[in-house]
């Protein structure tokens, strides 16, 4: 699980900053908001599997 995890949510955060970059110059306020959402829930994800590594050190 780990290692994989850990590049699917940095690619999620990597798209989820394009949405909102792109968002912003399109003048697209849904495209944006959705793409700040992507990045939250990737810094989540990526914060339990730090919880993760910790608990198996």
């Amino acid at each position: 699980m780990g290692f994989d995890d850990k590049v699917e949510n940095t690619g999620q955060n990597a798209s989820g900053k394009l949405k909102e970059g792109a968002g912003r110059v399109t003048d697209n306020e849904r495209l944006e908001a959705e793409g700040r959402n992507e990045q939250a829930g990737a810094k989540l994800k990526q914060a339990g599997e730090k919880i993760k590594d910790a608990f198996k050190s």
